[in-house]
């Protein structure tokens, strides 16, 4: 199937479109001071990733806790001040170079849906960050069921079929292979794969995975946007 032949993108968000490994590495390089500029990305991204599987509630809520596991793990200041300070940075993870601009270009062609494991509160600052391009929106809180979750995806297939989408319509855009690429295909859907940490080892802030062969694979949204406008013209 051709890129031109689909109707709606659905986009997984943090860690496709919004940089949340940098976010994370530089606020507890901040808040931890001269202990945590000497910690590596992984020494980091491990206490993280099992702090959140701890923590596995509404981001706007659990992340000074999700940063309290951290530290305490690291031995980095672990106070009140310091989890709150987590908690806000959460808020400003940055954009990828590439989001803002390749995301106008796709939304001239397609049906933009972001389905996000972030809050509906967390996400409304992502979706600032980006431009605010999306015509609809699912949230973790809102599907009940968090990606990898399959009930995820059923509750957006249900939204999108009130709009007159069909799943076979739908290309869905994600960098991660635990939370969106392997669970996506098991249920059908084309994928397409934005392989945000190309060259890279491991899995950095994500869990490790067996990696998912995508129906189509970038390195950079700026890359599917070309793809696209190139397949049109």
């Amino acid at each position: 199937m051709a890129l031109r032949d689909f109707k709606v993108l659905t986009f997984d968000v943090v860690g496709t479109l919004i940089d949340f490994e940098t976010g994370i590495l530089n606020a507890v390089r901040r808040i931890g001071g001269a202990a945590a500029a000497k910690l590596s990305d992984d020494d980091i991204f491990g206490p993280y990733l099992r702090g959140r599987e701890l923590n596995y509630e509404r981001s706007s809520e659990v992340m000074g806790r999700v940063y309290i596991h951290l530290a305490k793990e690291l031995g980095l200041p672990h106070d009140d001040a310091a989890a709150d300070a987590f908690q806000h940075a959460i808020l400003r993870h940055p954009a990828f170079p590439d989001s803002v601009e390749a995301l106008v270009r796709l939304r001239k062609h397609f049906r933009l849906v972001a389905m996000t494991n972030a809050d509906r509160p967390t996400f409304a600052f992502y979706s600032q960050a980006l431009g605010n391009p999306f015509h609809d929106s699912v949230t973790a809180d809102e599907a009940i069921h968090p990606k990898p979750d399959p009930l995820f995806f059923a509750f957006n297939r249900g939204r999108q079929s009130a709009f007159g989408f069909k799943q076979e319509e739908i290309l869905h855009v994600a960098q991660s292979q635990y939370h969106d690429i392997g669970v996506a295909k098991s249920l059908g859907y084309t994928t397409c794969w934005i392989e945000r940490r190309q060259g890279q080892k491991g899995f950095g802030g994500s869990p490790t995975v067996e990696v998912t062969k995508p129906d189509y694979h970038f390195a950079t949204l700026k890359a599917l946007a070309d793809a696209v406008e190139a397949e049109r013209a």
